[in-house]
């Protein structure tokens, strides 16, 4: 988010630091205990050939996303964006967004910025594909209960900031069962200082671009993978001039599959469309959907 108001923007040091996630009545104690029977380094294998495919396969489903963003004062909403688009296809077949709710957004301390639009379409919902893997350091701290899930526990960071890419920092849950993430807790990074990461500005200048830590839960949809359904952000930016407190909540919803030629794969091979719904496995709960909490 950047700051609005005079020509001075506010600033602030990238947050390397992340505190553990967001706990939830059902979330059980964090045993350190290696995973029995396997590595760490073959679980990381194993989850990022399943995100691969599931990355793949949401790429063919329709959804609903929701998005409101709120600044606070005290306990009072000062200002809010708000916006609903649908993800579709078009009669050709190609992706595309149609806006269905975008009143005029009366934020008075921030603005949305282009990094925050790209970060609530590719990186709260965040996927780490093999192909990504090579990118981050990734840490087993070990097991952990979700609800009814157990899960393994992994924190993930950049190894480098390449260019103006968007990295995902902080912590993720991955399912033992379908070894696929079921919540991650973290931030998108680096943040901006006129236009560069802030710790490699010397003079920070009078542009900055913050980001809050944020928990995205998934409920698993087709019987085979683990979609996002809802994203939290509340958290304080530390500009120079002011702390604002932000609220963020993202929904995802009314999944479907797009068309009749679309391809579930399971394991790398397809599903047969008589066997695409097997039995459901435990679930995990986000958090009550109301923004206003």
């Amino acid at each position: 988010m950047k700051v609005l108001g005079s020509s001075l923007f506010r600033l602030t040091l990238l947050a390397c630091a992340l505190a553990a996630g967001p706990a939830l009545a059902q979330e059980g104690p964090l045993q350190s205990d290696p995973p029995k029977d396997t590595t760490s380094d073959a679980i990381i294998k194993r989850f990022a050939e399943k995100e691969t495919e599931f990355s793949k396969a949401r790429d063919q489903y329709t959804y609903r996303q929701d998005v409101t963003v709120e600044t606070l004062d005290g306990d009072t909403v000062d200002g809010q964006y708000h916006e609903v688009f649908d993800v579709i296809f078009d009669d050709k077949g190609h992706r595309i967004e149609n806006v269905v709710f975008a009143p005029q957004s009366n934020l008075t301390k921030i603005y949305m910025s282009q990094e925050d639009m790209q970060d609530i379409r590719h990186r709260l919902p965040f996927v780490l594909t093999t192909e990504d893997l090579p990118e981050y350091n990734i840490l087993y701290v070990g097991q952990q209960q979700e609800d009814e899930l157990k899960c393994y526990v992994f924190d993930i960071a950049p190894k480098k900031i390449e260019g103006k890419k968007r990295y995902f920092q902080g912590r993720v849950w991955v399912d033992d069962h379908d070894f696929q993430i079921v919540k991650t807790y973290g931030k998108t990074v680096p943040d901006l200082c006129n236009g560069k990461p802030c710790n490699e500005v010397k003079r920070r200048g009078d542009q900055e671009n913050l980001f809050p830590k944020f928990t995205t839960w998934r409920q698993q949809i087709d019987g085979q993978y683990w979609f996002p359904v809802y994203t939290k952000a509340d958290d304080e930016l530390h500009f120079k001039l002011e702390d604002v407190h932000i609220k963020e909540i993202v929904k995802y919803e009314d999944y479907k599959r797009f068309g009749s030629n679309v391809k579930i794969l399971y394991q790398g091979k397809e599903i047969p469309k008589d066997e695409q719904k097997p039995q459901q496995t435990p679930q995990q709960n986000p958090p009550q959907q109301n923004p206003q909490k």
